[in-house]
């Protein structure tokens, strides 16, 4: 009885679970990029275009994992309350899309 109940709590277990390796979603990462970061980022660079900061010459982002301390910095800082995946999703859309760093 207690391994049965033990394989069907592991059984359960192994159906919610996401998979670790889950491919970042892009859509996603532009949609939360547009709603929740591109004002902000318009705001700073004073030029109305919030793509400007990502492209600018004197960036302090230099790496794909400068780029996840920065979106994480953004997340916590400014209380835009996205998921770890959320995260990851802005992270590759904003590497495919702006800085190309190599995996």
């Amino acid at each position: 009885m207690i391994f049965a109940r033990s394989l069907y709590i592991a059984v359960l277990w192994g159906l919610f679970a996401l998979p670790a390796n889950a491919a970042p979603d892009l859509d996603n990462g532009k949609n939360i990029d547009q709603q929740k970061c591109y004002a902000c980022h318009a705001k700073k660079t004073g030029f109305g275009n919030g793509d400007m900061i990502y492209t600018r010459s004197d960036s302090k982002v230099k790496s794909v994992a400068n780029l996840k301390k920065m979106v994480g910095l953004c997340n916590s800082e400014l209380r835009l309350d996205l998921f770890p995946e959320d995260e990851t999703d802005v992270v590759a859309y904003l590497n495919q899309q702006f800085y190309k760093f190599k995996p």
